[in-house]
This record gives structure tokens, C-alpha cells and sequence, in this order.
């Protein structure tokens, strides 16, 4: 990367630890619901995309000093189709290549019906130390509505083989506002959530994404109805109070945990913390830029391959392929791997300030804002804070700006108003 001198000190090191991302997009089946960079793959390309990224990931690291690492995520896709052995070995080339804190977050997610205890003890071995259980609905109705490829009981098997693997941080993920789901359907997946007693709860409406089964599905009037507005806000605000009685502090628009236990990856997202994406589609911020690598999985196999003297790709791109490409942007890495970077100016990080941090409850600090802009928040966004103050959206109290609960209803078109016109 051409990581800038102005970024680090003077021992070389930037000036604060860095997130890391690793993109794994292959998964038993895709989901009816699902838009992400993700598709099934036989054992032989998941082989290929692994070599191509430690490959990524040793072109990156080559001619500077280490980056220390707070957090680290593999996301996918399902990354718990690993090997115990793949990881292992993934993980050994980090740590030679970034210097990991002591104390980092290394977090996997995890979809149940792709491990068992085994496996997951070797994840914890590896250096593992939170996972993310995508368990969706503790309803098999649902599951099945969704595409997802375990039951309720798979599901909860998953969780205590987790717990005796050793894993003592875990995230449950669900999603609810399903097409024909009730109230009380949603409130009993999220019992069973409580009952087994995880240290943090994600909790989604489920959005209709184009190009889906299920938006398919439901444009030519093959689903039930998926809740009304009116529906969809009161499990909302069910939701949290439901988990606020039972120990878990809403600490972000859809995420839940007992204290001590928020994501902290997740968390520098919303509050401008640096991070390095790899794989494919991959995005990352560094240096007030931001850039994404290359969308199709041939070209960046043939890519990292030809620049490693390994084996061309062909084939069908099961991903997708964007035109276009930064050609010559990054000199450690084959020209087109990234397709997209952007230099953001004041105003942008400004945005980006307010509209990522809106989402965290504790919001965001107006001295922190001065501190990093000069600026004083009122003198660059007052008329929209006055005004959302006024319709008892957004709060201000002891420094800090936050949403209310009547702003988070309709927190979009709260948070679009920061964005430069």
C-alpha cells in the first residue's frame, strides 16, 4: 500500500492500531435473502482463494514495519467452512505479517451446520476469541423460509459446542420483520436467544434486497406480507426492552450486550477507526482514503495467482465482475486488484463523523468533533441539529449529540441530512 508518512510516527508504526477484514464469500448455499458478495464453491477454488489470499496478505505486508492489530474479522460468506488447519496456518501468516495486540478481538463468524465441537476447539486454538453465530430464527419454519441450511436444534447444538470449545464471547445474530411473522413468532426466537445466555445479540429487520429469491418471491405475490411499519417498530421496541430485562444494553441501532462484551471491531466502523480489507470486495480506510478491491473472484484469482507464478483462473465467475479498475494505484499488489478509491475531503469525514457515530446510542462527542476538525459541530451542521432537537429526535446532553428513540425510527433520513450536498 502507499501507506503515507503522515500516518505513522517516527518509529514507523501509525499512530494507532489498524482493524483487519478477510473476506471468505463461500457458503453451502446462498441464502433466499441474501445480497452479499457470497456463493458456493467446490473444495478446490476455496483452496485456491486461500492461497491467493495469504498471497494478499504477504504483498501487503512486504518493505514496512509491522501494523499493530486491535481487531481482527473473518467474515464471508461462511469463513466456518475453514478447516481447523487452513485457519491455523492463515493465522501464523498474520501474525508474521502485522503485529496482533495481545488483547485483539479475533473474531469468525460462524453459521451453524458447517462445525462441531472438534472443529471449533481448533478455532479457539487458532486464536479465536469471539465468534458470531448466524442462527437467523430460532423457528424451523423460518429457517426454511430464509434458506438457511440448519435447524433450531443445530443451532443451539452449535452454541454448546461453542461454549465447550471455550468460547466465552459469543454473538447470536436473528432477524425478524420475516414476510407473515408475527409478533410473538419474533419474541420467541429472541426467548431462545436469552436462554442460552450469549454475550451479545444482533437483531435485524430483514430488507427485501433486489435480485433476491425472496424480493422475487415477493413481487409476484408469493410470500405473505412482510409486517407493516407499525408491526415492524413495535418489535423494535419490544426487542429492547425485552433484552434490556434480561442484561442487554442496546449500545447500537440493531446490536445488544452485556457490558464489556460490545464488538469492538464493529464499533471502530462507526467511529472512523482505520482498517484494511482483503479478499475479494473487500474495503478498507486508511489515510483518509478509502478503496475496495475488485468484485469478480476470476480476476482477482488470476491476479494474485500470475502475480505469485501460480496457475490462471477460468471458469465462470460465480460472484459478479465491475468494469473498470485503478490500474498502477498500488505498487506491492497486481495493478487492477482495487477498483475503487476515494480520497475524502473535510466535509466527507465530517459526514461520515456524524452519520456512523449517530448510530451508536452514546452518540457522538462535540469536543471530539473540534479535536479532530478544528471546527466546532454547531458552527457546521447547527440549523440541523436545531432542527431534529425541535421534532425530539436527536438529543443533546453533557457534550454529546444522540438519537432519541423517535429519531432511531427514522434514523436514515435523521442521518442523510449530515451528508454533503
Amino acid at each position: 500500500m502507499n501507506w503515507s508518512e503522515r500516518d505513522r510516527t517516527a518509529d514507523g508504526d501509525v499512530g494507532c492500531p489498524v482493524s483487519l477484514y478477510l473476506h471468505f464469500p463461500f457458503c453451502v448455499q446462498k441464502c433466499r435473502y441474501c445480497d452479499f458478495l457470497s456463493g458456493p464453491a467446490d473444495e478446490a477454488v476455496r483452496k485456491r482463494y486461500l492461497r491467493a489470499l495469504e498471497r494478499e496478505v504477504l504483498l501487503s505486508a512486504e518493505d514496512r514495519s509491522p501494523l499493530s492489530v486491535d481487531t481482527l474479522f473473518f467474515g464471508g460468506g461462511t469463513p466456518s467452512l475453514m478447516s481447523g488447519e487452513e485457519l491455523e496456518h492463515l493465522m501464523k501468516l498474520l501474525r508474521e505479517s502485522f503485529r496482533i495486540l495481545p488483547d485483539a478481538e479475533i473474531t469468525m463468524e460462524c453459521n451453524p451446520g458447517t462445525v462441531d465441537r472438534e472443529k471449533l476447539a481448533d478455532f479457539r486454538r487458532a486464536g479465536v476469541n469471539r465468534l458470531s453465530i448466524g442462527v437467523q430464527s430460532f423457528r424451523d419454519e423460518e429457517l426454511r423460509l430464509l434458506g438457511r441450511i440448519h435447524t433450531a436444534g443445530e443451532a443451539e447444538r452449535c452454541f454448546l459446542d461453542a461454549r465447550a470449545a471455550g468460547f466465552d464471547n459469543i454473538s447470536l445474530d436473528l432477524i425478524g420483520a420475516l414476510p407473515g411473522q408475527s409478533s410473538a413468532q419474533w419474541m420467541e426466537s429472541l426467548r431462545e436467544a436469552v436462554r442460552l445466555s450469549p454475550e451479545h445479540i444482533s437483531a435485524y429487520s430483514l430488507i427485501l434486497e433486489d435480485g433476491t429469491p425472496l424480493k422475487e418471491e415477493a413481487d409476484a405475490g408469493k410470500l405473505l406480507p412482510v409486517p407493516e411499519e407499525e408491526l415492524d417498530r413495535k418489535m423494535y421496541h419490544d426487542t429492547k426492552t425485552f433484552l434490556a430485562q434480561h442484561g442487554y444494553h442496546r449500545y447500537e441501532i440493531s446490536n445488544y450486550a452485556r457490558s464489556g462484551f460490545e464488538s469492538r471491531h464493529n464499533s471502530g466502523y462507526w467511529t472512523g477507526h482505520p482498517y484494511l480489507g482483503f479478499g475479494i470486495g473487500a474495503a478498507s480506510y486508511f489515510g483518509n482514503r478509502r478503496w475496495s478491491h475488485t468484485r469478480s473472484l476470476v480476476r482477482y484469482l488470476e491476479l494474485l495467482e500470475e502475480k505469485s507464478g501460480g496457475q490462471s483462473s477460468s471458469g465462470p465467475d460465480a460472484f459478479g465482475k465491475r468494469k473498470g479498475g485503478l490500474a498502477g494505484v498500488r505498487q506491492e499488489v497486481p495493478n487492477g486488484l482495487y477498483e475503487e478509491e476515494e480520497l475524502l475531503d473535510e466535509k466527507d469525514r465530517m459526514a461520515e463523523f456524524m452519520f456512523l457515530g449517530l448510530r451508536r446510542m452514546q452518540g457522538v462527542s462535540e469536543e471530539e468533533f473540534e479535536k479532530r476538525f478544528g471546527e466546532k459541530m454547531e458552527s457546521v451542521y447547527g440549523p440541523v441539529l436545531r432542527r431534529y432537537q425541535a421534532l425530539h429526535m436527536l438529543e443533546r446532553k453533557a457534550g454529546r449529540v444522540f438519537l432519541t428513540d423517535a429519531g432511531i425510527d427514522v434514523s436514515n433520513a435523521v442521518m442523510a441530512d449530515f451528508l454533503p450536498d
